[in-house]
């Protein structure tokens, strides 16, 4: 089986989200909880505690993989649709998903603003998908997107709706984790106009 751009693009950010879901937040929070005393709570606990945490060696390489496939995603991504914005803002997504991972709480402020800059860029990166894919999931991903800035902001503004803090941030997060899981299920299910079969006869 050869894929095309379209296809590698789909199967880096499918991967890439789909182990960070499973593994950098799932396992690494059951591994935190039964570590520590005091546990893991979804709602007070702030998804980059995992990085600190007993579940550091877990979470921070997860977080790093899934900076790294989406930086491969941008590159495919241009390469299959010659998309220069949508491209360069998943690109700086994948390299604050990367910063996080490096950088993490013990590095104060520096965290704080590569969180920011990563939760910034994965909005506008579900935003701009609309620009390539078609209806439905286009309105979907631009709702999913949106909803995650609005989260975003709502988090910066203390606001968390009885969530908590990590209940908040986790608001900002899964709907580009639901959003990059069927964003990369798109891609890789579609091809290329160029590497298409040709219709039988």
């Amino acid at each position: 089986m050869r894929l095309d751009d379209r296809q590698w693009a789909g199967l880096f950010l499918f991967v890439g989200i789909a182990q960070f879901a499973v593994i950098g937040l799932t396992v690494s929070e059951a591994v935190y909880s039964e570590a520590s005393p005091t546990g893991y709570s979804i709602s007070q606990n702030y998804i980059s505690d995992l990085g600190v945490g007993p579940a550091a060696l877990v979470f921070n390489p997860s977080i790093i993989l899934v900076g790294v496939l989406v930086l491969a995603t941008a590159w495919f991504l241009w390469r299959a649709v010659g998309d220069r914005i949508l491209s360069i803002v998943v690109a700086l997504a994948g390299a604050g998903a990367i910063a996080v991972g490096v950088f993490t709480e013990a590095f104060g402020v520096v965290h704080e603003l590569v969180s920011l800059w990563t939760f910034i860029f994965i909005g506008l990166s579900a935003i701009l998908a609309a620009r390539i894919v078609r209806p439905p999931f286009r309105y979907i991903s631009v709702i999913l997107g949106v909803l995650s800035l609005v989260a975003l902001g709502l988090y910066i503004a203390k606001a968390y709706l009885g969530l908590g803090p990590g209940g908040m941030e986790r608001m900002i997060v899964w709907p580009i984790l639901v959003w990059g899981t069927a964003f990369g299920g798109y891609l890789f299910g579609s091809s290329s106009p160029a590497s298409a079969s040709p219709a039988a006869p």
